[in-house]
């Protein structure tokens, strides 16, 4: 078996991805050789590369430029301590039938370019503090490991961050699905992350969808943040949530 075909062997017994640092342990080439061997492996349709030093490995029986890999795997293997969240985690948990066109990563690790595309698919990187990762779900896609937030994180992130999930009525959206979520789990995030809005936006949704929640009123701090941060700041002062309601009402109360 030639020297290529043997990595590619070992690699593929890792998974569908691999790291440059990865092949060079496995394969025991210099940096230099491994490179070429790579550059070489790519032109031949074997490997594509998804990012300085992570790369692909094509499936069999398909081409270059011709296959297709699930997003979330791609999309867990640009950052480090990467999860799938937001609009894209809400999508998969099924709270939302809108399917975004951007792939959306929370990391805690530093990235330069919060917005990358690869192989045609558009990725934007979040980046929090380590107090707001938390309360992560494993999934297997074919035979690569990807981490998402659960249920609950999703919805406090999105509540924390609505302009990643595609604004406040994608939330509402959510939250009619009360009977797959537990709403004091979202609370407890949500003090967790140490952030009023997301109880604040939490208790004024399901007042107008006539949802029963329990919000501990000595959590919601001063201050009047808005409850889609993502559009106009135009809106009416809601007293009771300390909030500024500048969505209309008539588009969340009716929502089937």
């Amino acid at each position: 078996m030639s020297e290529k075909f043997q990595l590619l062997n070992k690699l593929a017994r890792k998974g569908s991805t691999f790291s440059f640092n990865e092949a060079q342990k496995i394969s025991n080439l210099s940096t230099g050789s491994l490179k070429v061997l790579l550059y070489r492996m790519g032109k031949q349709g074997w490997v594509e590369r998804i990012e300085k030093g992570k790369y692909l490995i094509i499936p069999l029986g398909t081409k270059k430029g011709r296959y297709t890999i699930n997003e979330f795997v791609i999309g867990y293997e640009i950052v480090k301590n990467a999860v799938i969240a937001y609009w894209s985690a809400l999508n998969y948990h099924g709270f939302t039938e809108q399917i975004p066109n951007t792939v959306f990563i929370q990391t805690t690790s530093r990235k330069k370019e919060p917005k990358i595309e690869i192989f045609g698919v558009r990725y934007r990187i979040v980046r929090i503090t380590e107090k707001k990762f938390f309360a992560l779900q494993k999934i297997w896609i074919d035979d690569a490991e990807v981490w998402i937030t659960d249920p609950e994180k999703t919805i406090a992130d999105c509540l924390d961050k609505p302009q990643y999930c595609g604004g406040i009525v994608e939330v509402a959206k959510a939250l009619q699905n009360e009977d797959e979520i537990d709403l004091d789990k979202v609370i407890e995030y949500a003090i967790k992350m140490e952030n009023s809005a997301i109880l604040k936006r939490l208790g004024s949704l399901c007042d107008k969808l006539g949802i029963p929640v329990k919000v501990p009123r000595d959590y919601l701090a001063k201050g009047y943040p808005l409850l889609d941060p993502s559009i106009h700041r135009k809106g009416t002062s809601n007293r009771t949530w300390k909030i500024i309601e500048n969505v209309d009402e008539k588009i969340i109360g009716t929502l089937e």
